[in-house]
């Protein structure tokens, strides 16, 4: 197998990219995106960027700016790492919707990666740790509103932290609906993706027990026929709004196909499931009965009346 990929490898990179976009060639390739995947020995990597897909925070913009003046709205970053994505999603929201009272629970596994998110304090040396440069992608003018810079180290401002809980646990167990409880939106970004295949099936089928009626999930950074199979099975509502963009959003996760286990493949809109297998953002729609149930459990978000009111996404 090993050297057959190796083949197959020399031979897709010697061809120009428009030959490699060809219907058959893409196909060629996502069967071989499906044999290194397989193959790959995969674990969790503490990568973590801010402002790392600026198509998805435009999105989440977009679905906050419809709710109702001085709201409370519930959100969970999942698989948060050193806290980039919870305070790039915390300053984004508060900059559209300074009025909203914003309750924001991130979590990871990692307890040195929340004590490092916890405190808001960045160096050089976390980024080290990190393994990436987490602030290539902001401009200066980014770098500025999200933090106070004492010399190389920068912090983020307190008005960005206000309101966000930290919490060690494991987002694959039932315990986490406890931990975090029912939220209006979920992000589950770029973890599952480096689970083993039957486990972040059912990791994901268990996060979406967090989102409340009529919540959105984000989650990105997975294997696709995993995302699709159980989107499809649980009837999730894919939005269309920004889908191209936000798949390709992070040109990190895109690069590398189909020889990196994690890289997303091209999208491909011939595809009769393509707005399901391609959509990165989902609302969940509880049936009456659920959402009376979760009511009766104490959550107190959107209704379905209310919702279909406040959010045509």
């Amino acid at each position: 197998m090993d050297a057959y990929l190796r083949l197959n490898r020399r031979l897709w990179t010697s061809l120009p990219a428009s030959v490699t976009a060809l219907g058959p060639l893409r196909s060629y390739g996502n069967f071989l995106h499906t044999l290194v995947r397989l193959q790959s020995v995969r674990g969790q990597l503490p990568h973590t960027f801010f402002l790392r897909n600026r198509p998805a925070l435009e999105l989440l913009r977009c679905i906050v700016e419809k709710r109702p003046k001085a709201d409370t709205l519930k959100i969970a970053v999942l698989g948060c790492s050193a806290g980039a994505e919870a305070y790039s999603i915390a300053w984004k929201l508060r900059s559209a919707r300074s009025d909203l009272k914003l309750i924001l629970q991130a979590v990871d596994i990692s307890e040195r990666a929340i004590e490092l998110a916890k405190s808001g304090v960045y160096s050089p040396a976390v980024s080290e740790l990190m393994g990436t440069d987490m602030f290539d992608s902001l401009t200066e003018g980014e770098t500025k509103d999200l933090f106070d810079r004492s010399g190389d180290v920068l912090a983020v401002k307190s008005p960005i932290k206000e309101g966000i809980e930290w919490h060690v646990a494991d987002v694959s167990k039932p315990e986490i609906l406890d931990v975090v409880g029912l939220q209006d939106i979920v992000v589950a970004n770029n973890f599952l993706c480096h689970m083993d295949v039957c486990v972040a099936e059912d990791c994901l089928r268990n996060i979406a027990r967090v989102v409340g009626p009529d919540g959105y999930l984000f989650v990105s950074g997975i294997d696709l026929d995993i995302r699709t199979r159980v989107a499809e099975d649980l009837g999730w509502r894919p939005i269309t709004e920004l889908l191209e963009e936000i798949h390709y959003g992070d040109p990190r996760m895109t690069a590398g196909w189909p020889w990196n286990y994690s890289a997303l493949e091209p999208l491909n809109k011939k595809r009769s499931d393509w707005k399901v297998r391609y959509a990165a953002a989902f609302r969940l729609v509880h049936s009456g009965n659920e959402a009376e149930n979760l009511a009766r459990n104490g959550y107190s978000g959107l209704t379905e009346a209310s919702a279909s009111k406040q959010i045509s996404l």
